[in-house]
């Protein structure tokens, strides 16, 4: 959990110094690319989280990587990092980034599941109904679990809606097995 709040802490810092440079969007996908940089290529990841290796190695091979590529306040933020001992958290850093990005543009990320693959279409119209209901833009991350039968599940922080039939179903069953049997109902009153 400490690693979650301090990889917040710096995610705030760089979304402060992107707002105060009207980059906010840009800044985010230097520090995506960063993380994606990290997270593909192991050796990379493991050289610069290695404690035996010289920080200014470090930062001058990320200067070398990233100098030419991305916004230079990015790159001063990633030296900043290894200057801190925090370049671990670069990934989780992005990640932080991110989501105050979606927040402060209005968007949420939001689960869905479904039974089958759905076409571009479908895909449109779920999007266009769940930012319709939910006031802001929706960005769904669909998965296809069959079990669920048909309709879909939608997940959005801690709070599910489920109008799959699978639970149609038991909600159906637990009804019919609560409601008293006409049989015994009807050998009752003879």
């Amino acid at each position: 959990m400490r690693d979650e709040t301090v990889a917040r802490s710096y995610a705030e810092t760089l979304f402060e110094l992107a707002s105060r440079n009207d980059a906010l969007e840009s800044f985010g996908e230097a520090i995506a690319t960063v993380a994606a940089t990290l997270e593909e290529t192991p050796r990379a990841r493991t050289f610069l989280e290695t404690p035996r290796i010289d920080d200014e190695v470090k930062k001058d091979a990320v200067r070398k990587v990233f100098g030419d590529r991305l916004p230079k306040l990015v790159v001063n933020f990633v030296l900043v990092t290894i200057d801190k001992r925090r370049q671990r958290l670069l990934g989780a850093i992005a990640r932080q980034y991110q989501m105050l990005l979606d927040a402060h543009m209005g968007r949420e990320h939001v689960q869905v599941t479904v039974a089958r693959p759905l076409d571009e279409a479908t895909r449109s119209v779920v999007a266009e109904k769940l930012s319709a209901a939910l006031g802001k833009e929706a960005i769904p991350h669909v998965q296809v679990r069959p079990e669920i039968l048909g309709g879909l599940v939608v997940r959005t922080g801690d709070t599910i809606y489920d109008g799959s039939v699978r639970r149609r179903l038991d909600s159906m069953r637990r009804q019919l097995l609560r409601a008293p049997l006409l049989a015994a109902a009807a050998g009752s009153d003879g």
